[in-house]
């Protein structure tokens, strides 16, 4: 129930929603509860006789004796058709009553359901977007997105839906119970022993409900897990002939995850009939016990009454089966809101410290002190210790899986450092504002990341405000404005789902100009021009060599050209710097990075 109750914090206001709620529904059920009451009058004043004598009621709760008695009245006050006419209009009153009251409780519940939905799925994004860069590496981004997405929805209807059915239900059952009583408390003590049996029954067959609805929506995480692959990757899956074989993988899943959904749902369905065979068999047993004490004038029923009491109980089923496959429901709610909760309880590894200081200008220097990264028992980088000058550019180089990735993203609080300092103006970065040290960074990856969206909106990203005429300013100094211009609707054309529409070179120019547009006095280039061909590489490494002037830069390369022009060189190996010094220096002491230049083969971290 802890789980239940903290997915149902996520209604707050609740009071906003109950209050209606609560009002509307108890009206609902008291006018529904008198239609079926009604129905004993109905038939009086249909086949009984209206001469009969018939004595005034004693004051109380006998809502039955009351009922009969004023229709009785009317009939030998006004006649029995007229006595009919009044009936019916208040049996069409109470139904209008009835039905309108229980529109305007499920518009309140529709808001609530809606609000819920609104205030976790907002909860369950902000969060993620909170944590750390890490954390999707170790995680499928299909299983995150079904989590959001699936898992919420879920969660929205059976704990909305479960509420509804345990405040509206057990009062219409109680509406009844009461009404049953009302006109014969002895068959109604009989009859209450369905209840019990049916919730034993029901809540055997929904007992491993919970298990199969966590194992469901685990299997749809990793289907959309492999529909997010197969989407991403789609050029080097028919590349590959491998087709055949990805749709022979999600297919097996999805015939899993069908296999079980239909388990859950024969499961769920049997409930219902599990029930009302239960409520029928009852019913069966009330006529022939109740109907023989009419027949053997036993009980102080009349016909009437007796066929009133049975249409009541046939109705009891109803709320009782609504309350035992709302056991079904909530089970599959759990489910879905444990994997949210989780979801919304993972802290972010990297955070503010309190009082941070906020980095207001980039002035002096970024100095690595010993530093340290750890990735479980590996060590990446071990006691690095180098100074990036304001306005200098820094090389990074060595051979694949040194550690010049990592040691990049240590810089905008990607990773934490494990071990030693890493100075801003001699500042340790952990004391630092993360928002105000990202805003002094610019970033440009070996993959182009553009959103699908325009390309105005792409190179403004890092400045929303920013306007057509800035815009143009940074995509004429990144070597884009002339492709662009050609383009369908020039700034404004939509640039596809991860700029599919543009070629590798427009692209990484568009990043190159968001990243003017930022204006960042830290630049940080990873691979900016490893996957272009020499043309575009040539267009590319011009816009850079505009963007980095007058920056200080940090610049993982592969490439003599983009080296060369390097004030300073790191040279990593093994997570440690081994060499470091200018191109010529560095040729000279024939060491890692002569080996590196020969062989014409610095590839990524």
């Amino acid at each position: 129930m802890h789980t239940y109750f903290r997915l149902l914090s996520f209604a707050k206001p609740i009071e906003k929603y109950a209050i209606p709620y609560v009002i509307f529904t108890i009206l609902a059920v008291i006018f529904n509860t008198l239609n079926l009451a009604l129905l004993a009058p109905l038939l009086s004043t249909l086949f009984e006789d209206g001469e009969m004598e018939v004595v005034a009621p004693a004051k109380g709760l006998d809502i039955m004796g009351h009922f009969n008695y004023y229709t009785h009245y009317m009939q030998q006050e006004f006649g029995g058709y007229e006595a009919l006419k009044v009936v019916c209009l208040v049996i069409v009153l109470s139904v209008l009553l009835s039905n309108s009251f229980r529109y305007l409780s499920q518009r309140v519940m529709e808001n609530l359901r809606i609000h819920t939905l609104l205030n976790l799925r907002e909860k369950v994004f902000d969060n993620v977007m909170n944590l750390q860069v890490e954390y999707f590496n170790n995680q499928r981004k299909g299983n995150i997105i079904s989590k959001i997405a699936s898992d919420v929805q879920v969660v929205q209807y059976s704990v909305t839906s479960t509420l509804q059915v345990l405040f509206k239900e057990p009062l219409q059952l109680i509406a009844y119970l009461l009404i049953l009583f009302a006109i014969s408390y002895k068959l109604t003590l009989f009859a209450m022993l369905v209840i019990p049996i049916s919730g034993f029954a029901i809540s055997k067959i929904v007992k491993r409900l919970r298990a199969q609805a966590t194992e469901a929506q685990e299997r749809y995480g990793l289907m959309i897990s492999l529909l997010d692959e197969a989407l991403s990757g789609v050029k080097i899956i028919k590349a590959f002939n491998a087709t055949d074989r990805i749709k022979k993988k999600f297919n097996d899943e999805n015939r899993e995850y069908s296999a079980l959904g239909r388990k859950m749902a024969y499961r769920q369905q049997l409930a219902s009939p599990v029930s009302e065979t239960l409520g029928v068999m009852m019913v069966a047993l009330i006529v022939l016990y109740g109907g023989s004490l009419v027949m053997q004038n036993q009980s102080d029923l009349s016909a009437a009454e007796f066929i009133t009491y049975i249409a009541i109980f046939s109705q009891i089923m109803r709320p009782a089966k609504a309350i035992t496959e709302s056991f079904s429901t909530i089970h599959q709610g759990i489910a879905a809101g444990e994997r949210v909760l989780k979801l919304i309880d993972e802290k972010p590894a990297i955070t503010d410290q309190p009082n941070p200081i906020v980095l207001k200008s980039f002035e002096e220097s970024i100095t690595f002190k010993d530093v340290r990264f750890t990735y479980g028992d590996k060590d990446v980088l071990k006691d690095i210790n180098f100074e990036v000058p304001k306005g200098k550019t820094i090389a990074l180089v060595g051979p694949s899986g040194g550690g010049k990735t990592t040691l990049m993203d240590l810089i905008p609080r990607f990773l934490e450092v494990s071990g030693g300092q890493l100075l801003i103006d001699g500042n340790d970065i952990k004391n630092i504002q993360m928002d105000s040290l990202r805003a002094h960074i610019g970033i440009v990856n070996q993959e182009s990341i553009l959103f699908n969206e325009s390309i105005r909106n792409n190179i403004a990203f890092g400045n929303p405000k920013a306007t057509l005429e800035e815009v143009e300013k940074a995509a004429r100094i990144a070597n884009a404005h002339e492709f662009i211009t050609k383009a369908p609707k020039g700034y404004d054309t939509n640039m596809g789902d991860r700029g599919v529409k543009f070629s590798g070179g427009q692209k990484q120019r568009i990043c190159i100009a968001r990243a003017i547009l930022k204006n960042p006095a830290i630049l940080l280039l990873d691979e900016a021009t490893s996957a272009l061909d020499t043309e575009s590489e040539k267009l590319v490494q011009d816009a850079l060599n505009r963007l980095m002037k007058n920056r200080t830069t940090l610049v993982i390369a592969h490439r003599l050209s983009t080296i060369q022009s390097a004030d300073w060189i790191i040279v990593l190996d093994n997570g440690k710097v081994v060499e470091e010094g200018t191109h010529q220096h560095l040729l000279l002491n024939e060491g890692v990075y002569r080996k590196l230049v020969e062989m014409q083969e610095f590839t990524t971290a």
